[in-house]
């Protein structure tokens, strides 16, 4: 089994084992066609449960084999163009290379002499995003899992910097269209039920400023501590961008942290056109990324930067195995005294191969292409009588719900574009994604992939229409 250790004396199985794992794959994105298969859960269940875990097949090739039978086959293939639903992005190759290189050589970025190279590499690329930001020379960060992750430290560092003796005095203030992750993160930190207060939004999704105000000036009149205000730019739902200068000054106004989440937004710092859309996010506290969404990096790459470097204390435990306080006065640099994390992966050489192959212009490029797309999707759809689109879109991801001219109850329209996502989905010629809009069913495009095409939008606005009307037709049949 020694055989099987990745060292100097296997070498070579390593080189064999890792290139014909990568030409299986690239053979299946040379010659996939569609983004899915179709599968069902029924279908493939019983090949996986079929297989015994204690009988290793120990050839390379028969695993791949059976791989492709289990996996391969029926993933679902984010570079595809006609991939629309979430916020997946397809990945460049000098971050798929970045997986290889920091697998094999499997550093730990909790402490310095686990990683060496890799923390001073993680660490430029904090100070690279803060200053991308314009939070300051006092800023700093850690990687993290991904954007839930960074939520929850930076609602962690604004709860204790609110110095509150009481936790059941503190709210947190949200849009009603924020991540569902800043209500997770209230109940981990230990917040009453009530903590967390939902700011209604404006007719375009962005959270409404008087209603922040007058939320801020009764909480302050009742006694309560006003914990943190979190920013959005770019919804989940919408992609909908908060007034951030205007949230700046009212946190500024009334001493409360102001956390953005710029997990999906965040590819505006790299922008050649759209940069200004996200002017503000300078004066927050603390931001969340996710280079895994708009940066096109492999999942997971994202980080939570705060404006000054010493909040980061509250996240630090000192472990003498580990990470003993003498380190501090020695000056060596442990990640894990700023993360939530102990033992975690380098994905950060992710993002430095990508800007030392691409550069921060080539990854905005991209992202500035999927933004002029959602322009044209939603030109189509505002063109077509099929359709009812929510709102223009601010970055790349457009709402809209197929409107049958000869149907007018909503529940029954509602069926009619669940259905239509459903049957979609399983023909695997395309993949869309849903959510609910003042309570009714309504589709989504994602668009985070800068092959995709307006003609491609169109076809998958037919195949949708299509669809539907199937489910109408067939509904009419039954009613009759």
């Amino acid at each position: 089994m020694r055989s099987h250790l990745l060292n100097g004396l296997t070498a070579e199985h390593y080189r064999r084992s890792v290139t014909e794992g990568v030409e299986r794959v690239a053979a299946k994105l040379a010659t996939t066609d569609r983004p899915f298969t179709g599968v069902t859960v029924d279908a493939l269940s019983p090949a996986i449960e079929a297989i015994d875990l204690d009988r290793p097949l120990g050839d390379t090739t028969a695993v791949l084999d059976e791989l492709e039978d289990v996996y391969l086959r029926d993933a679902v293939y984010f570079h595809h163009p006609r991939y629309l639903a979430h916020l997946n992005c397809p990945v460049v190759i000098p971050a798929v290379l970045a997986e290889a290189v920091l697998s094999a050589v499997n550093s730990s970025l909790d402490t310095w002499d686990q990683s060496a190279g890799g923390t001073l590499i993680e660490r430029k690329l904090i100070d690279w995003t803060a200053a991308r930001i314009g939070l300051g020379p006092a800023a700093d960060g850690v990687f993290t899992s991904g954007g839930t992750q960074s939520n929850l430290q930076a609602l962690l560092l604004a709860r204790e910097e609110a110095k509150s003796d009481s936790l059941a005095k503190l709210r947190i203030f949200a849009s009603e269209v924020s991540h569902f992750s800043v209500k997770k993160s209230a109940k981990l930190l230990g917040l009453g039920p009530d903590a967390v207060v939902t700011i209604p939004v404006d007719h375009d999704k962005r959270m409404q400023t008087v209603a922040l105000a007058r939320e801020l000036e009764r909480c302050a009149r009742e006694g309560l501590v006003p914990m943190a205000v979190v920013a959005t730019a770019g919804t989940t739902d919408f992609g909908s961008i908060d007034p951030l200068p205007e949230i700046a000054g009212l946190c500024a106004q009334y001493g409360v942290w102001m956390h953005v989440d710029a997990a999906y937004g965040c590819g505006l710092l790299a922008s050649l056109k759209y940069r200004d859309r996200i002017d503000g996010i300078e004066r927050a506290d603390s931001v969340t990324v996710d280079y895994h969404k708009s940066f096109f990096q492999p999942v997971s790459s994202s980080a939570v930067l705060v404006r000054d470097a010493a909040t980061l204390r509250h996240a630090t435990y000192h472990a003498e195995y580990l990470n003993p306080r003498r380190m501090v006065q020695e000056r060596i640099p442990n990640q894990v005294d700023k993360s939530l994390q102990t033992t975690r992966r380098f994905d950060a050489l992710k993002l430095w191969l990508t800007l030392r192959t691409m550069g921060a212009d080539g990854i905005g490029q991209l992202f500035d292409e999927v933004c002029d797309l959602a322009r044209e999707g939603w030109a189509l759809l505002a063109a077509d009588p099929r359709y009812d689109v929510v709102v223009e879109p601010s970055l790349s991801t457009l709402v809209f719900r197929y409107i049958p001219a000869a149907v007018t109850d909503p529940a029954e329209i509602d069926r009619a574009n669940l259905y239509a996502r459903k049957a979609l989905f399983a023909s695997g010629d395309a993949v869309v994604a849903g959510t609910k809009v003042a309570g009714r069913h309504y589709l989504k495009f994602t668009l985070l992939n800068p092959e995709t095409k307006a003609d491609d939008i169109a076809a998958v606005l037919d195949l949708i229409a299509g669809h539907a009307e199937q489910y109408l037709g067939e509904s009419l049949d039954r009613a009759s």
